[in-house]
């Protein structure tokens, strides 16, 4: 047989004992190396072994549980799809969505790890598979060709028992099972298995015989000419991905997902579990949140409580609200589990730094949820954090089991006066030292004290990082004013009553956003010339005072004129 680099077969890559707890093992197939590690919750990658940073190899990388960090620079990859989810030499920013390795098909039976180069063809047990209690011997490594070791495995079998070729490069001889791990086309590893427990003499006595086997075929190689090694061929991934930003996701883009599970998970709050259909779902990094499109074509965001790794679904917590116009109502009112959805695919303009030596996490209310998926993720990493969250009352605390789990301190101010609560943040802050930073979510009034009493403390903006789920200022969009469009050689007039985002939309450009609020960051774009009239509470002070950049969505110009650049 010919061996190929496209070849569908599957073949036994590692033997279940190769991955234990938080370990990674380099495994081979057809001139490919690979990187083999099970996550905590069970699931097995089967990854192409090299970082897209350095091609550094990920069989030497840190098995974090829920990530795969390597040792080089740090770059890290998420359980399941090997989406980079962080990049230590640009903390500020959440990676781009095509930074992604290259993943191999895997299954795990018979004590046996199995993949194959595509997914060409579905995974099926070889015949008689289901009539044995199958025991996995130790793995033999030949320097052979994996065609001569097939054949000389067929010589094994009795004379009066012929040996029976199964697909792929396996045969049963008697009642053992030998598969051959194309290594290379001149290496391989002979993989058995045996239909029920053996004693330690049975297992002697394998050993032997296929040590015995290995030194003759050795032997033979070593007489022949050398075979021509593959040569798989490697997708490079350019430098600037490391910095350039995101995509844009359109609007209309959805992902279908099944709400699985629906609860109370406090008083005022719905968790909702939104499940993939099929696989698991988009990689995304802590802070980050979704469109959620809902039945009354209303789309509302929401941030993924989860921790590293867990991509089979996404958690989301929801606040009832009984002034809502139409979004929470109709989530928390009218959805039941079991219906289907349409979400965004993850968008994160709250990005985590992992690079603090100190991290402040400040919630108050439904804001403790994209603060929860940052918790889970440092507390993966064992690195330093304080979770601070403010509620009315204890039954009001959201997502409370998810909560104890943490390792991390994680403090409930419960039912607080409000004249006590500027006083618990100070103390939560303290005087600010280099590489410490804080996170805040919540309501607008508790951000703004957050904001103001760090301000206070000594920590400068780029260490005050906030998300605001809403814009509760009044706007003002009585100005009208030109804006000139620098790379699209366009002048736009916009009237009063009208914003930046509706005017170009109207010229018949496209332009992402999302909440349309001036909360999200989605529409932030670059400004070349004229004074903006800032009305978003996305931008810090820094930012809004440098006027290089605005909000589309609900910023206006102070000066006549604006150039951006679009």
């Amino acid at each position: 047989m010919t061996l190929s680099l496209s070849d569908p077969t599957w073949y036994p890559i590692a033997s279940s004992e190769d991955l234990p707890f938080r370990h990674v093992y380099q495994g081979q197939l057809l001139g490919r190396e690979l990187a083999v590690w099970r996550a905590d919750d069970g699931n097995v990658n089967v990854w192409e072994n090299r970082c897209l940073h350095r091609g550094v190899r990920l069989s030497i990388g840190i098995n974090e549980g829920g990530e795969l960090k390597c040792q080089y620079h740090g770059w890290r990859y998420a359980n399941r799809s090997a989406g980079c989810t962080y990049i230590p030499a640009h903390p500020a920013d959440a990676p781009a969505r095509l930074i992604q390795n290259r993943t191999y098909p895997v299954r795990e039976a018979f004590g046996l790890v199995w993949s194959a180069a595509n997914d060409d063809i579905p995974f099926a047990p070889f015949p008689g598979a289901e009539a044995g209690d199958w025991f996995a011997l130790r793995p033999m490594p030949v320097n052979a060709a994996p065609e001569d070791v097939l054949a000389a495995l067929a010589g094994l079998a009795p004379d009066d028992q012929p040996a029976d070729l199964l697909p792929g490069l396996a045969i049963r001889s008697g009642g053992t099972i030998y598969f051959v791990q194309p290594v290379d086309a001149g290496r391989a590893v002979i993989r058995g298995l045996l239909p029920s427990q053996p004693d330690a003499a049975t297992l002697r006595h394998y050993n032997e015989t296929l040590s015995k086997l290995r030194d003759r075929l050795e032997r033979a190689a070593a007489r022949k000419p050398s075979p021509a090694p593959l040569q798989p061929a490697f997708d490079k991934v350019s430098a600037d991905l490391a910095t350039m930003p995101d995509i844009p996701i359109p609007r209309g883009n959805t992902l279908p997902v099944v709400v699985r599970r629906k609860w109370t998970s406090a008083d005022g709050v719905i968790g909702f579990e939104l499940a993939a259909r099929d696989g698991h779902l988009p990689t995304f990094q802590p802070g980050a949140h979704i469109d959620l499109h809902l039945p009354n074509g209303m789309i509302r965001q929401y941030s993924i409580t989860n921790g590293p790794g867990e991509l089979m679904s996404y958690i989301i917590g929801v606040k009832a609200e009984s002034a809502s116009k139409g979004g929470s109502k109709v989530l928390v009112d009218s959805v039941r589990e079991g219906d289907v959805l349409a979400i965004s695919e993850p968008r994160n303009n709250f990005p985590l730094r992992r690079d603090a030596t100190r991290t402040v996490l400040i919630a108050g209310g439904i804001g403790i949820t994209p603060l929860l998926s940052m918790a889970r993720f440092l507390d993966k990493s064992s690195l330093p954090y304080e979770l601070h969250y403010f509620t009315r009352a204890g039954e009001q605390v959201a997502f409370r089991g998810e909560l104890e789990a943490l390792h991390g301190k994680v403090i409930l101010h419960t039912g607080r006066p409000r004249t006590e609560i500027g006083s618990t943040i100070a103390a939560a802050l303290g005087e600010w030292s280099f590489a410490q930073h804080v996170y805040v979510c919540g309501p607008g009034p508790m951000l703004e004290t957050v904001r103001a009493t760090a301000a206070a403390q000594g920590w400068p903006d780029e260490s005050i990082h906030f998300e605001y789920f809403k814009n509760d200022k009044v706007i003002d969009d009585s100005s009208a004013f030109d804006v000139e469009l620098a790379r699209s050689a366009m002048t736009l007039h916009i009237p009063a009553g009208k914003t930046i985002m509706e005017v170009m939309r109207e010229a018949g450009l496209t332009v992402p956003s999302s909440c349309e609020q001036g909360a999200c960051g989605t529409c932030l774009t670059t400004v070349m010339e004229g004074e903006v009239d800032h009305q978003d509470v996305y931008l810090n002070n820094s930012e809004k005072a440098s006027n290089t950049c605005m909000m589309t969505c609900v910023s206006r110009a102070k000066s006549a004129r604006l150039v951006l650049d679009i």
